[in-house]
Order: C-alpha cells, then structure tokens, then sequence
C-alpha cells in the first residue's frame, strides 16, 4: 500500500454499545466523503448491522476471526476491497497488542473510541483491569452507555483518569440523554508554588503531568523523594531519579524516571533513596534522544524509602 488508510478502532467488551455506535456512524452522511470503507468486525455480537440504511454508500463487510489477522490478511483484504478507510469492530476480550502487530505498514490510526456497559463496567474492572486499561489507553473518547442516576459519575471518571487525562468522556443514560463529563482533575500539588512539594503518594500523577505538560513546568523548582538510577554510561554528574510506577497491573510496573545533573560530591549508587530539590529545565538531553525534563539539583541527601515504594495512581 503506497497511501496511508485512516483505521477507526472502535473498542469495548461484548454488547457495550460498539455495533449500533458503529452503524449510527455509517447512517451519518457527514461520515460519507466518498471514500471506500471497509468494515472489519472481529467480534460478532446480538446486534447486527443493516446496511440498507447506510449513507456510506461506498463500503465493504468483512467478518474475520482474530486468530487469522495478521499483516497479510489485512493487505489481501485492503487490496480486495480497494478500501481507503477502514472501521474495526474490534474483539474485547484481545488485547491492542495484537491487532498493532497486524497492522500493514500504510494503516495509520485515526480515531479510538472505546464502549462500555455502565453496568458491567465496575465488575469487568475488578476482575479483568488489564483487558480494561488495554482499552482505555490509547482512547480518544469513553462512553459508557446504559448510565443510571443512581451510579456515581465521579466513580466511573477516576478509574478513566487513572489510566489517561486524553480521552473526553460521555455517560449515555438510559432514553439516549447523553451527558459530557466535566469533572476537573487538579493536580494533587501546587504548581504554581515557589517550591512544588510532591508527596510520596502523589509521584505517579507528577511525573505523568511532566511528561505530558513539560513546558508549564520549565524552569519551576521541584522537591520530591525518588530511586537514583546511575550507569557508568553516564557523564560525571549525571544521575537518574524516579520510582517504579504501576499504571494498571503488576505486568506494567516500569522505572519512570527523570535526568538530574549533580554538583556534589555524595557517592550515589543505583537504587539509593534521595531526597531531592532541583530546578526542572526542558531541554534536550541524550538519555531522551530528544528534548525532555532535566533536574538541575541544588539540594540532594539519602532519603528513607516512602511506605509505599510503589508509586500508582490509587
């Protein structure tokens, strides 16, 4: 494939709503440019589509098991159909994983909306966190559909947040009354401090808001405890702090760590407990590749571990 082809994932367990969300999308003509659309349903459902209600006339249906899709299976399907879009209906109980490695090399993702049933959710993420952060992750907008008055909006929101701050989210009530979330997510530190003092608990909600907003923190001063990582890589001076962050599961627990440059003495090995105060400077470092958050220290000792080593969202 020479041109890149727009995917839309539509994501969410089975009878979350993705089907008839699907089929409302091909019924708006505003959704018809002309383009040849295919339509991949890797999860058949108890609703089916009726295409003779479409107003994208110019479309194909294809049902595929996710067991057979893979790179060559999308290409030959693409090339079947000549299609220059492609919807996917896609199987909730697979992780993104797999349809990433499927994916020809002129796929180029386009949107992500993500279903779920507001009366399953909560269970589904006790018992399967890992299918649900799979499918919150990479979202651009969450609807739970089926919402009550009952249910707390605020419940919902968090679990959403604690995985990312990207996707708008609509409750869908019951007689179609659809309601945006609107619920302010402030950070649990003042930014705006002469001093950032961020607690112990608060490190995964930090460092999160650094990597995703580094500009507003250029140049404010920052006090946090952390794990020195060092490697005899490195230039004279030049450490890394951070903690190990659990986003979703034991699975993703990751070292999230920030650059730091040092102009002490103090013998600093790796996994050494820090207390820490430094200016934050956006700049371009090599250990990013790219430019990045670096912390000029102008405080530094060794620190007690936190309680709670293991720094979440929770």
């Amino acid at each position: 494939m020479n041109e890149e082809i727009p995917v839309y994932l539509f994501l969410g367990f089975l009878e979350a709503g993705k089907t008839t969300f699907i089929q409302e999308t091909m019924e708006d003509e505003r959704f018809d440019s002309g383009e040849k659309t295919l339509v991949l349903i890797l999860e058949e459902g108890e609703v089916e589509f009726d295409p003779s209600r479409f107003a994208v006339k110019n479309y194909a249906i294809e049902i595929l098991d996710v067991e057979r899709m893979n790179v060559q299976t999308l290409t030959e399907l693409v090339k079947k159909h000549g299609a220059e879009r492609v919807v996917v209906e896609y199987n909730g109980m697979q992780t993104l994983d797999t349809f990433f490695e499927a994916m020809p090399d002129g796929f180029a993702i386009a949107q992500v909306m993500t279903f779920f049933d507001a009366g399953t959710f909560l269970q589904y993420n006790a018992n399967m966190r890992q299918l649900v952060f799979d499918k919150l992750q990479y979202a651009d907008m969450v609807v739970f559909n089926r919402f009550r008055e009952e249910y707390s909006q605020e419940e919902f929101h968090k679990i959403v947040r604690a995985v990312s701050r990207r996707p708008a989210i609509v409750y869908e009530y019951e007689g179609g009354r659809a309601v945006y979330d609107e619920i302010e997510d402030p950070l649990p530190y003042d930014i705006e401090a002469d001093e950032i003092e961020v607690k112990d608990q608060d490190y995964a909600f930090f460092y999160r808001d650094l990597m995703e907003n580094a500009e507003k923190y250029d140049g404010k001063t920052v006090k946090f405890k952390g794990l020195v990582a060092v490697d005899k890589r490195m230039q004279k001076g030049t450490i890394v702090v951070g903690r190990h962050i659990m986003t979703c599961c034991e699975a993703d627990i990751a070292y999230s760590g920030i650059v730091c440059i040092v102009r002490t003495g103090l013998p600093l090995k790796t996994r050494d407990w820090v207390s820490l105060t430094a200016q934050i400077r956006i700049t371009y470092h090599k250990i990013y590749g790219q430019e990045g958050p670096v912390l000029m220290a102008s405080e530094i000792g060794y620190a007690e571990p936190p309680v709670q080593e293991l720094a979440t969202f929770y």
